[in-house]
């Protein structure tokens, strides 16, 4: 893999003067397709959830909106980076399944530049590279020595420093910036513990919660009112709810036959 991750766009091969053929399945094809497309969604995020649970509820950022508060980057092996009470950076034990970050393997992320992020220690101190380009955190500001590139290809990520190498571990297991090219050795997992906007489960609203009868009557008594202070629901029982309900249409339901009773007294 190259250093500087060059991305292909790839497609299917059309020799010169060969000319595509659409067939008469086509649509049909296109159709499936798209069942198949939802099918894959739902079967990433089940996925992404297994593995958010593996690691002690801590999921694998994907972009650099998600490089922001609490995280921990996971090298090759499962371990995280670690800091010492020295300033210095080390790859920690392995950790078992369902086991999040220790402490001292937990940093505070945020972006800064053009497409970077800069990361800070438990310790206060901001994470840069020392003259040996080790990762150590001994800085009380930003600077361009604390700024580091994330870099993505397939799914993939390695982490450029300041001095243009990648992020790797020496033979004592320091952390250090010493790499032309991004192999196995440098790809590095970036996982955070913050709620992801997509990952959040749906409220239910008070007006919608109980039975439907429940709802009807919320919901009247929420946009209708009375000069006579009688509340006043649709005489034809909930059986149109139920079928709203399935067809994803409740509220829809519920707003016409608050209006048709409205009517229905107006005209007396």
């Amino acid at each position: 893999m190259e250093a500087s991750f060059t991305k292909v766009k790839g497609g299917a091969l059309v020799l010169k003067g060969e000319k595509k053929k659409k067939h008469k399945k086509t649509k049909k094809r296109d159709r499936s397709g798209e069942r198949d497309g939802e099918g894959g969604k739902k079967l990433k995020k089940n996925l992404e959830h297994e593995d958010m649970n593996k690691h002690g509820g801590w999921w694998q950022t994907t972009n650099l909106a998600h490089i922001v508060g609490p995280v921990a980057l996971q090298f090759y092996n499962g371990a995280y980076m670690k800091a010492l009470d020295n300033g210095k950076f080390v790859l920690g034990a392995p950790h078992d399944e369902g086991q999040g970050p220790e402490p001292e393997e937990i940093l505070m992320a945020m972006k800064v530049g053009d497409g970077k992020f800069s990361l800070k220690s438990g310790f206060d101190k901001y994470l840069r590279l020392d003259k040996a380009a080790r990762m150590v955190g001994v800085s009380d500001a930003v600077g361009a020595m604390e700024m580091f590139d994330p870099v993505w290809e397939d799914g993939k990520m390695a982490v450029l420093g300041p001095n243009g190498r990648f992020m790797s571990v020496d033979d004592e297991d320091f952390v250090v910036f010493d790499q032309d090219k991004v192999g196995p050795a440098q790809i590095i997992r970036i996982r955070s513990n913050r709620e992801r906007e997509d990952m959040k489960k749906t409220e239910i609203p008070e007006e919608l919660r109980g039975n439907l009868y429940q709802v009807e009557t919320k919901f009247v008594k929420k946009f209708q009112k009375f000069q006579d202070h009688k509340l006043r629901l649709n005489p034809n029982g909930v059986a149109e709810l139920v079928e709203a309900k399935r067809g994803g249409n409740l509220h829809e339901t519920l707003l016409d036959r608050r209006e048709k009773m409205k009517s229905d007294r107006m005209c007396k």
